[in-house]
This record gives C-alpha cells, structure tokens and sequence, in this order.
C-alpha cells in the first residue's frame, strides 16, 4: 500500500474520529508463536500510534523477536466504524513517565484530586516506560456507508453479475 493511500484512509473523518478513542486492541506474535490480541490504550500523533508499557512486559521480548503488529480501534454501536493498521513497532525506552502515557490515561473521568493521586502513583511505580511507536504501513477504514469489509464487497459483486446475467 502507498504511503498517499494510507495517508487519505487516515484523514477520512470517520478514521480521524477512531483515531482519537482511548482503547486499541493490539495484535502481534508471542514468543510461543501463538497469537495474541490485548487491549491497550493510545495516542496517535498525526503520523504514528504510540502505546506504553512497562519495561517487564512480556510483549516486549515478542515485539524485538517480530515487530510487525496489526492494531484495530473500533465502536461497539451498529453499525461499527472499524479502523485497522499494521505496520512494525518500534521500541523507545524511556527514563520516566513518557508525556503520551499521563495524556492517553487523561481521557478518564477523574476528579482533579483523583488525577493527582494517579499521577503520583504512576510516577512511584515506573522508573521507565517502553514507547511502543507503529508508523502505519497498511490501513482500511470499514464505516459500512462508504466501505466494507473485502469478502462483503465481494458477495455483492457477485450477485450484481449474477443478477444481470439472469436480466440478460
């Protein structure tokens, strides 16, 4: 896929507005070889989506032996907007609390006193955090108005020629 093309699904509104939900769930390869797909919050910074994590976690051994992730944001009412990406996580060790982590968690309806209180536990806890950065390198928008999914696309193909072959 073209950087152009990832760049216009990207901007599309109904993108734009996923792309600035809390919760992705991001899928990738285990050391075991099996699949995993976990729910993380993000950020996206108009050209990247980047997730923290804690510098013990287990997805990072998975990632440095196979970068390649696909992510999916999407709505729980019906019709969904669905949003799915893929690219290679790049990861960024950082002293500290990673500015994208106190603003991704910011979204959460906490009194002033409360966010504090997160605050100073979150910086208690962690000395550093793993940025995990993916640079989208495929993306695809599915609103069900304007696209959908590439087998339903599809069966309605093939019925339109169905249809008008039995017309003929």
């Amino acid at each position: 896929m073209e950087q152009h093309e990832i760049t216009e699904i990207l901007n599309r509104p109904a993108s734009r507005e996923l792309l600035h939900r809390d919760v992705a769930r991001l899928a990738y390869v285990a050391k075991d070889g099996t699949p995993r797909a976990i729910p993380i919050a993000f950020s996206w910074n108009g050209t990247e989506i980047v997730m923290c994590t804690a510098t013990n976690a287990p997805k990072l051994a998975s990632l440095r032996a196979n970068p390649m992730v696909a992510l999916t944001v999407d709505t729980e009412v019906h019709p969904p907007k669905i949003l799915l990406v893929r690219g290679r996580a790049e990861l960024d060790y950082v002293d500290g609390i990673p500015q994208e982590y106190l603003e991704m968690n910011g979204s959460y309806e906490m009194t002033a006193e409360q966010r504090v209180e997160w605050e100073a536990e979150v910086r208690s806890l962690y000395d550093g955090m793993v940025r995990v950065v993916v640079t989208p390198t495929w993306a695809k928008l599915i609103d069900f108005e304007t696209t959908l999914p590439s087998a339903v696309e599809e069966l309605m193909r093939r019925r339109a020629e169905a249809a008008s072959e039995k017309s003929v």
